[in-house]
């Protein structure tokens, strides 16, 4: 008898992603935009939380560079 083999080794996040909100498509972006917007706050006061001397000049931004 052969074992049983594993289709994906890896989950895939989207699917896990769906699974959470029981294959709503709608429930899962609005949550994802809000996880998005949430972590873009934080960003925000971590920037204006901390110093340039802490950073060496670097700031973080919100927004991905082009």
């Amino acid at each position: 008898m052969r074992p049983l083999e594993r289709k994906n080794k890896t989950p895939n996040p989207i699917d896990e992603a769906l699974v959470w909100h029981d294959g709503d498509v709608r429930a899962t972006i609005e949550t994802l935009l809000a996880d998005c917007g949430h972590l873009r706050q934080q960003v925000e006061l971590a920037g204006r939380a901390m110093s340039r001397g802490f950073t060496r000049g670097w700031r973080p931004q919100a927004d991905r560079d082009a």
